[in-house]
């Protein structure tokens, strides 16, 4: 029998744990997509307690931790409250442990305890009280807790933030003026804002983003050389990707059926009406967004910046706790709208301008990953590994749904160009998500070696285990 989370943990076979502790595990950390505040890294903030670092503060923190405590039962006030003791609400997580058997929060807890405080007791409400000492000692007094030691300690090469267009991103020129620390730290443009045209606060919105880039926004033209100049100032900043939360990829074409520069004329109208406080229609909102989407994707193609696209969240479901607590509490679902048509028609339209960047596709639905898998084949070339099926992502981001994303990928790509695991997370403790990715990731070809249904050359392998693990996405956001 095997102990739990043993140095072999998810390692079924020879193949796999040579692989693993021979090849991925020291390879550095390309955390290309992630959520952690910028003001807190340049800052290099330390935490008082396993509460603040694993749960968050009011209304940011950890929405996968929230959701499984609010199954367990445990009251809001302990979640999410403000006011509630520290040492109450880790209690209540650690109460919850237990039952999350079979649930990646499960493993990704025992990893951090493995990882950053070398804790190997399962966690539960008997334990809770000498982890809690233990782990707090080391986070109020080690030198690896603070940001910057988290940093080092993981061989964190990159991050990119997400960050809207509309941000000053002066916590980023103080990290890069400061020098103090060797981990990148890349702003990544989120415009989300900007084609959100149907959206309450669309015009505020607008105004502020006029006001951030020092000129006035009245027309669509103006908010066009607006983001044309944003992007460039993120550039500036060692930007190397766009991210868009979308439910689906849009793709409307103009009234009188026209594509390409002619949707101008009609999402100018749009834009216009919007801002004059009129109500937008959903054709003309897809109309516009996939203008003005178009648009940004030739400012990324020029920047050679990879543009992400995440598709098929179906947000703020629970009317009432959103009016309490606001967005990305936990109370988002996963979406089943049609995906192929749109999204190919789309990525064709840039690519019959020469305006199609890098891309990786993301979909919180698993039934989208195989025609994104197909589509983004058309429209390789010139870079390999040019199009991307982003790793399975926040509700599929468990053993099931990184060993199938990867699995799809080699069925009709190359899993080998594949630029692998980001953490999409909010926590400075969600490094081990990389090492539970690569453990993955070497079962998976060592299986295969095993059962005889690739060469067991173990330099093949580990060069593929490699380049997956930091190599592909060092090579992509870089170049």
């Amino acid at each position: 029998m095997k102990q739990f989370m043993d140095k072999d943990f998810l390692l079924g076979n020879e193949t796999a744990r040579r692989l693993f502790h021979e090849a991925a595990a020291a390879e550095a950390i390309f955390d290309y997509h992630c959520h952690l505040p910028p003001q807190e890294i340049a800052e290099n903030r330390r935490f008082a307690n396993l509460a603040q670092v694993w749960l968050g503060e009011g209304n940011f923190g950890d929405h996968y931790k929230w959701r499984a405590l609010r199954a367990n039962g445990v009251d809001e006030k302990l979640i999410t409250g403000k006011d509630a003791d520290p040492y109450d609400r880790f209690l209540a997580w650690a109460e919850t442990m237990p039952r999350l058997l079979g649930n990646p929060l499960y493993h990704w807890t025992h990893l951090e305890l493995q990882r950053y405080f070398d804790i190997h007791d399962p966690l539960d409400k008997g334990s809770a009280p000498a982890i809690w000492k233990a782990a707090n000692e080391k986070l109020q007094n080690d030198p690896d807790f603070s940001v910057y030691g988290i940093f080092r300690k993981f061989k964190v090469y990159a991050v990119g933030t997400t960050d809207d267009p509309a941000d000053s991103l002066e916590y980023h020129q103080k990290i890069k003026a400061s020098g103090e620390i060797a981990t990148k730290v890349l702003p990544s443009f989120r415009p989300d804002k900007a084609l959100n045209i149907e959206k309450e606060g669309f015009a505020a919105y607008i105004a502020r983003l006029g006001r951030v880039a020092g000129k006035s926004i009245n027309s669509l033209p103006d908010l066009l050389q607006v983001l044309k100049e944003r992007v460039a100032f993120f550039d500036k900043l060692g930007c190397r990707a766009s991210d868009h939360g979308l439910e689906y990829v849009p793709f409307e074409a103009a009234r009188d059926g026209t594509t390409g520069i002619l949707w101008e004329k009609e999402a100018a109208e749009t834009f216009a009406k919007a801002m004059a406080g009129g109500k937008v229609d959903a054709g003309a909102a897809e109309s516009y967004k996939t203008f003005v989407l178009s648009f940004l994707a030739g400012e990324y193609a020029e920047k050679g910046w990879a543009m992400q696209l995440h598709a098929a969240a179906l947000r703020n479901n629970n009317t009432r706790a959103f009016k309490a607590i606001g967005p990305d509490t936990g109370y988002d679902a996963v979406h089943d709208l049609p995906m192929a048509a749109k999204l190919s028609r789309f990525l064709d339209n840039l690519e019959v301008q020469g305006k199609l960047p890098r891309t990786i596709l993301y979909s919180l639905n698993f039934a989208d990953f195989y025609p994104m898998a197909t589509i983004m084949g058309c429209f390789q070339g010139g870079i390999p590994g040019k199009m991307q099926l982003g790793s399975s992502w926040w509700f599929l981001d468990h053993k099931d749904g990184m060993e199938d994303q990867m699995k799809l990928l080699g069925n009709v790509g190359l899993l080998s160009h594949f630029v692998g695991m980001l953490t999409d997370s909010r926590s400075f403790l969600s490094y081990p998500r990389h090492e539970y990715f690569r453990r993955i990731l070497c079962n998976l070809l060592g299986t295969w070696a095993e059962d005889g249904e690739i060469p067991n050359d173990f330099n093949l392998l580990s060069g593929m285990a490699k380049d997956i693990s930091f190599g592909n996405a060092f090579k992509y956001f870089n170049s």
